[in-house]
């Protein structure tokens, strides 16, 4: 891919495009905003397939059983909204190394559909949570990185003090072969940045409840967790999962702002180390997020 094809395909995209969603859906209850409002954002995205994620942690028993927990919850949304699209289970667990894939439907997938598009029409694939299925997928079709881009919610700010978020430091391997095997890569850093990011219960019992019974979902499932662990004191909940989809609607920086820069190598002590004569990529370093979020409600609620 030549330098004038690559920078364009680190901007959003014009038109309507193709994407695949990955998501480790039952890890939180901001996937679910995320795959409705990509659902609901027809104008612009036609959902070529959903893929569900691995995850572990209190929500799950190992990182099979957080993929096969999030697949359900994807076709539990997608019921909802009454959606007919092509659900993948991923991978059963994390990369051994930055050279061996894992294969799963997901993943062979991936590889595969990438063949059906080219740099200058690519397909779009939206990754929020840990990265493995892409990263197996490119370990799989290396041809894969000239076809596609890959937007990826995951790590942290750069002016952050470390890189120990959830979705990075599950599968750093998988990461760094993402980040360093030249695919155009989009990332929306999750503390420092997306964690902006935010809504409260007044807010969505005012624009939520009562409005279908997808918003209805989505109000309670948010309200519910988020009292589990606030018991009684004021919260705000982060549904940062959505700014990923979100960067494929920012036509002239409506949601979000984005610079260019040299993409960092993630290393396995959770630091960033800077790689000056790596390949460009995007970096998303402010959210709108008022405009955002009256676009989410507009299309959840509707």
């Amino acid at each position: 891919m030549n330098n004038e094809q690559r920078m364009k395909n680190l901007s959003v995209p014009s038109g309507k495009i193709d994407v695949v969603l990955d998501t480790d859906a039952y890890n939180e209850i901001d996937d679910q905003f995320a795959i409705s409002y990509m659902i609901k954002s027809k104008e612009k995205i036609h959902v070529k397939a959903i893929c569900a994620a691995p995850f572990y942690n209190a929500h799950s028993e190992s990182p099979k059983d957080g993929m096969e927990k999030s697949y359900d919850e994807v076709l539990k949304l997608l019921s909802l909204m009454r959606e007919n699209v092509d659900v993948f289970k991923g991978s059963e667990k994390y990369l051994d190394d930055e050279k061996k894939p894992i294969i799963s439907d997901a993943s062979k997938m991936l590889a595969e559909l990438s063949n059906e598009y080219s740099p200058e029409k690519p397909l779009y694939v939206v990754a929020i949570g840990a990265i493995t299925n892409v990263a197996s997928a490119l370990l799989l079709n290396p041809e894969m990185k000239n076809n596609v881009v890959v937007v990826w919610l995951g790590g942290h700010a750069q002016h952050f003090h470390d890189t120990k978020e959830f979705n990075m430091k599950q599968d750093v391997a998988a990461a760094r072969v993402v980040m360093e095997c030249g695919v155009p890569f989009v990332q929306l850093p999750c503390n420092g940045v997306v964690d902006n990011f935010r809504i409260s219960k007044p807010e969505l019992e005012y624009w939520f409840k009562g409005k279908s019974e997808l918003a209805d979902y989505l109000a309670s499932n948010t309200i519910a967790e988020a009292e589990s662990y606030a018991k009684g004191t004021a919260w705000t909940r982060v549904i940062w999962d959505v700014t990923a989809v979100a960067w494929l609607l920012n036509d002239d920086d409506k949601f979000m702002l984005s610079r260019i820069i040299s993409t960092p190598i993630p290393t396995y002590d959770n630091f960033y180390a800077m790689n000056h004569n790596g390949y460009p990529m995007t970096y998303v370093y402010h959210i709108k997020r008022d405009a955002l979020m009256n676009d989410l409600i507009n299309k959840i609620t509707k």
